[in-house]
């Protein structure tokens, strides 16, 4: 139920045989706003030679490339396959090239397209995003220090603590541990705490998953 994406946008690029690439990534989450990104790269770029794109989507299972122009399968694929491989979904990358008069062959331009592709990726910040349910907690304070300790023991999220006449806590639990963290709670608190679940989401578990 976990995929990888990418955080807002980012770029990257680099000069091959006096060709410049440069290559744009963007998260997108429809058809509507990878089309978007892609014609705002190109308004960016006007007298760029080409601008290839790929983008995978998760919603209809969606996924785009183009040559724009480059011999076929040197461009779009290459680009694309860098997305499959990293397990990359809702997101769109965007390759401009400026021709630098030197001609790189087939097997070049696959390299390069890749590289660019590539290093693009690397540029971004990437989300690890797991489905997780939002649980709220009321307990006493008697209680706080046996829940502080195990909560780090979990794939959790702390987003709120409040202190008043009891102790609010907002955690979002990963899915494949809430069964085992509920059974927990109940144990260490002997019954006596509330526990409130809300909506079922998917959250940036990067850093929490162990």
């Amino acid at each position: 139920m976990n995929y990888y994406t990418i955080k807002g946008t980012s770029e990257n690029s680099f000069i091959e045989k006096r060709s410049e690439f440069i290559g744009y990534i963007s998260h997108v989450t429809n058809n509507e706003e990878a089309v978007d990104f892609i014609e705002s790269i190109r308004a960016k770029h006007r007298k760029a030679k080409h601008n290839v794109y790929a983008y995978i989507l998760r919603n209809d299972n969606i996924s785009r490339y183009s040559d724009d122009g480059e011999p076929q399968g040197t461009a779009g694929i290459p680009v694309f396959e860098v997305l499959r491989k990293r397990n990359l979904t809702d997101v769109c990358i965007v390759v401009t090239r400026y021709f630098g008069g030197i001609l790189l062959g087939g097997g070049g331009l696959v390299r390069a397209y890749s590289h660019c592709a590539s290093i693009a990726c690397d540029s971004a910040k990437i989300m690890n995003m797991c489905k997780c349910i939002r649980l709220n907690i009321s307990v006493d304070y008697s209680l706080y220090g046996k829940i502080s300790y195990i909560i780090p023991k979990y794939d959790i999220i702390t987003v709120s603590s409040d202190f008043g006449d009891t102790i609010e806590i907002e955690l979002l639990v990963s899915d494949e541990i809430k069964d085992s963290f509920h059974k927990e709670l109940i144990d260490i608190s002997g019954g006596n705490i509330k526990l409130k679940y809300g909506e079922e989401l998917f959250e940036d578990f990067s850093g929490i998953i162990k």
